[in-house]
């Protein structure tokens, strides 16, 4: 009972520059990838004619966010530079509200620099991995900027993540995590966040599951969850097969998840997503 009275009191709404979202019904987040460093490789999308093409079809089958990312943060993906981020970024973002002018963009970046650009050319949201450790200046931008962020539990960087790993006790040492960073960041006036646990960041396989049995200690927030397991190593390495077989796995989480309050599914798959919110939505009814 208890986890279905904190679910009714969590947040359930998102500004985003004057247009309302609902999140007490769950949402689907479409990852739009502009690097060719992606884990997966259908998901990269090397031209803003692909990336056009991506967003129609994410659209069409249910996703009411469009997430671009022009970084990489698979376990020892390359670097690129703020301005060759920037540029990738604002472009699509620009090509994109051209043609779905209803279209709601996340910016999937830790870059201060990038989340401004992608902002001042139309982007909603910023998605920052790094929950503004991998930049100082992102918690002033993201305030000053007035949209919503989503912060994500990781230690170190996509570089040395998986060497770091060991936690004395995970789940309160996450929990604090964000109670450090939403206190902060509520004192500086921002409204909108959302919480992502970080699965595959800086976590074991083991560890994943771990935290996902127990995922409902974030409800104490009542804020908004977002979930990524999108055909991740967590999924194919215990099941078999790389990223291409792990739909059904991914499918699978996103439905526990959901169960446990989850209020946004980021996903490379957006059909199968919005269907495991139609049926969950269907149960509760």
């Amino acid at each position: 009972m208890m986890a279905k009275d904190t679910f009714l009191n969590r947040k359930h709404t998102l500004n985003l520059q004057g247009k309302l979202i609902d999140l007490s019904v769950p949402r689907v987040m479409g990852i739009l990838n502009l690097t060719t460093d992606s884990f997966y490789s259908d998901s990269r999308n090397s031209s803003v004619t692909e990336a056009l093409q991506k967003t129609e079809k994410m659209l069409a089958e249910g996703a009411t966010f469009i997430d671009i990312g022009a970084y990489s943060s698979r376990p020892g993906a390359a670097d690129v530079s703020p301005d060759e981020e920037s540029d990738k970024v604002v472009a699509a973002v620009e090509a994109i509200l051209k043609a779905f002018p209803e279209a709601l963009i996340s910016i999937d970046t830790f870059r201060a620099q990038v989340a401004r650009e992608a902002v001042n050319a139309g982007a909603h949201i910023i998605n920052d991995i790094a929950g503004g450790n991998m930049d100082e200046a992102m918690f002033d931008t993201v305030a000053a900027l007035n949209v919503p962020y989503i912060m994500m539990h990781m230690k170190g960087t996509p570089q040395t993540m998986q060497q770091q790993t060991h936690y004395e006790d995970m789940m309160p040492e996450i929990v604090d995590y964000f109670a450090r960073k939403v206190n902060w960041l509520q004192k500086m006036g921002l409204k909108d966040l959302i919480l992502d646990p970080g699965f595959g960041f800086a976590k074991t396989l083991d560890q994943n599951y771990v935290l996902l049995q127990q995922m409902q200690q974030l409800d104490i927030f009542e804020l908004p969850i977002l979930v990524g397991f999108s055909r991740k190593s967590m999924i194919y390495k215990f099941l078999g097969g790389g990223p291409e077989n792990a739909l059904n796995g991914t499918t699978t989480l996103n439905t526990i998840a959901l169960l446990k309050g989850a209020g946004i599914l980021r996903v490379h798959d957006v059909k199968a997503a919005a269907e495991s919110i139609a049926l969950v939505q269907k149960m509760n009814q």
